[in-house]
């Protein structure tokens, strides 16, 4: 299954691109008071490009030699999108007031971010490396 990783990778990486898009734009019309993030096309939309984010990070995960994991990386990305996932729900939640919605988007979005950076510099710390690295 090696053979096919770029292919995987790059489904990855468009699948979170695209997730965080869905959600950063859903989020911000919902803020705004739009109707349409609440349709069943952008929701159900966006739980195919989840699945398939999910389905090609666990085809990443059982690919990669297990040292490629050992400083933490992986699992501060994934404790954290725990963290993005629980924030996203509560930020396109109605029952809540505007400001307490824009409180969790724009922290549902930083650590969008983050976890973001730490994907990318392969190091719990992420962004933080560059900054303080």
């Amino acid at each position: 299954m090696m053979e096919f990783y770029p292919q995987i990778k790059w489904t990855h990486v468009h699948a979170v691109m695209c997730s965080g898009a869905i959600f950063a734009l859903r989020g911000f019309a919902s803020l705004l008071g739009a109707r349409w993030p609440r349709h069943w096309l952008p929701k159900y939309g966006s739980y195919t490009v989840d699945t398939i984010l999910l389905t090609s990070a666990t085809m990443l995960f059982s690919m990669l030699p297990g040292a490629m994991f050992g400083n933490g990386w992986l699992t501060a990305k994934l404790l954290l999108l725990v963290l993005y996932v629980t924030l996203g729900v509560l930020a396109m939640r109605e029952k809540r007031s505007r400001a307490q919605r824009t409180v969790f988007y724009v922290a549902a979005l930083a650590t969008f971010v983050f976890m973001f950076g730490i994907a990318r510099m392969h190091h719990p710390a992420g962004w933080l490396l560059r900054l303080f690295g």
